[in-house]
């Protein structure tokens, strides 16, 4: 650590030094008044920090924002005392230089001019004042880093959740006490956060191991399954031992039912419908590095940095994770209900975004969106001039909608959360998509495989719309709204890489290919 001495310091140590055993009383007063003459502090004025950023035009970003809390303090030092730089300016030293246990890259514009304030031997010594200038302008650096990309940029990745807002009192808060800006887990962050930078540690652990071997096939190999003997086998079971979906690794090239237990634990891990063989699919999952591996959990660490922590808070909500094609209903804290869903294919991907919950609609009409009847309606008349009552599609002041019943595009319920996206949960008559592993076929909007559980769901606060009603409704032939008593938020997210409740680490296909500009972003100097 650098040490800084005053002239008031010097002469004190200079005097106890000479001092032997027979001062007089005299001499040892006069020592203990000059030890108790006030610290001086700095005076760092605003012409003291423009010609800082002269200096540093690199972090002229920052500038408005150290102004503002230099004036805050009287204009005085924040960072150091007459012995030099004061604990919580270590502390947030050592958080910069950990940033990367956080899935960040450490590259503040002056790094050796930072580094030389810390180091005894540097050949680099900076001013007091610099010294201060610098590390304030750090602290507003890493809360930058920490808080994830800025609103602008986040839009422009076609996430529109709410943003979370970094709170710099919280930030000070977390450095002032010594702590890390992850401690408090209550108030700085997503809970997913923590659960996919203790995922990040254990994967580079691996990685620092030597990662995974290639499991070697030939190019005849189609499946393996229970009782089949291979040496793919043995690499199979290597392989699944390093991630710990096999708790033993016996080297056996027999497929056992211990073997195809982990791989089929493996397989919901990883998005895939269990199966009770192994797939040249399979294989080809298995042989995705750890590097790769570790670069979709930073991605999805940097999503979490966007989540407002206040959203977990509410009572009832519902959940929308894309890749995972899933949707849950979290009630204080817990699943109280899931169901499969298919999302929007990559033409028209369903948007990232929330809303309330507000009307749950019975019997609906299809209000065909004019995209879809210049794409499909029009060249299908063209061809068939019966194709509207083949459908079941009807003219409605100048448009299309086609009428309830069970074969109606949007099935028998539909549930709203109004939104400029018009983006909308419902029933379709298409069950069959369900069974498929990916589940990106949509226009847009998200189709829940289980919408009679969900209405249920939803009216249980409700004792009037008991199970018997809801059947009765979703199958009148006739359209019928009801408003929810108490409106639902609604989040739809994109995570590929997501720790669940049972703490196991899943990873999903990146369907919209969002990951690698992500990364692109994130890996910027």
């Amino acid at each position: 650590m650098k040490i800084w001495y005053t002239p008031l310091i010097a002469v004190v140590f200079l005097i106890v030094f000479s001092c032997n055993s027979k001062a007089d009383k005299k001499e040892e007063n006069a020592i203990n008044k000059v030890e108790k003459i006030p610290e001086l502090k700095l005076t760092i004025d605003a012409l003291r920090i423009a010609k800082f950023y002269e200096s540093y035009p690199k972090l002229a970003k920052f500038k408005t924002d150290v102004t503002s809390l230099y004036q805050k303090n009287k204009s005085t030092q924040l960072w150091q005392d007459n012995k030099g730089v004061v604990e919580f300016g270590n502390t947030l030293f050592n958080q910069y230089k950990n940033l990367d246990q956080e899935g960040l890259k450490a590259n503040f514009p002056y790094n050796e001019q930072l580094s030389s304030v810390f180091e005894n031997n540097a050949s680099t010594k900076l001013s007091k004042e610099d010294t201060d200038l610098l590390l304030s302008n750090l602290y507003y650096y890493y809360g930058e880093k920490v808080g994830g990309f800025d609103e602008k940029t986040v839009v422009s990745l076609e996430w529109l959740l709410p943003r979370k807002k970094l709170n710099y009192q919280v930030l000070s808060d977390s450095i002032f006490k010594k702590s890390t800006i992850q401690d408090d887990k209550k108030k700085k962050m997503f809970s997913q956060y923590y659960k996919l930078r203790d995922a990040l540690k254990e994967y580079r652990e691996i990685e620092k191991k030597g990662g995974w071997k290639t499991i070697e096939t030939g190019e005849d190999y189609k499946s393996l399954k229970v009782g089949d003997s291979s040496n793919v086998i043995a690499q199979i079971r290597e392989r699944l031992f390093v991630t710990k979906d096999l708790e033993e690794d016996t080297k056996s090239a027999v497929c056992d039912t211990v073997l195809m237990k982990a791989m089929k634990n493996y397989e919901l891990r990883h998005g895939y419908a269990p199966k009770n063989s192994i797939l040249k699919e399979h294989i080809t999952d298995l042989n995705i590095p750890v590097s790769e591996r570790i670069k979709t959990i930073i991605a999805n660490m940097e999503r979490c940095r966007w989540i407002d922590p206040e959203l977990e808070k509410g009572q009832k909500y519902i959940e929308v994770n894309i890749p995972e094609f899933k949707l849950y209903i979290i009630e204080d804290g817990k699943i109280a209900f899931t169901s499969a869903v298919v999302v929007g294919k990559a033409m028209t991907k369903t948007v990232v975004f929330s809303g309330m919950m507000s009307n749950i609609v019975f019997s609906p009409y299809w209000n065909v969106p004019p995209s879809i009847i210049k794409s499909e309606i029009k060249p299908g008349m063209a061809r068939d001039k019966n194709y509207l009552q083949k459908k079941n599609l009807e003219w409605n002041n100048g448009s299309v909608r086609q009428l309830p019943g069970k074969n109606n595009s949007l099935g028998l319920v539909k549930f709203l959360f109004p939104n400029s996206s018009n983006i909308y949960l419902h029933d379709t008559p298409s069950k069959s998509l369900f069974e498929r592993e990916s589940r990106a076929f949509s226009h847009g909007c998200v189709r829940v495989a289980k919408p009679r559980e969900l209405a249920i769901e939803l009216l249980k606060p409700d004792p009037a719309w008991n199970s018997a009603r809801i059947d009765k409704a979703m199958h009148a032939g006739k359209e019928s709204w009801y408003t929810l008593k108490k409106k639902v938020p609604v989040y739809i997210g994109y995570f590929t890489a997501w720790v669940d409740r049972e703490g196991n680490l899943n990873f999903y296909k990146d369907i919209y290919q969002r990951d690698e500009s992500l990364l692109k972003l994130l890996t910027e100097e």
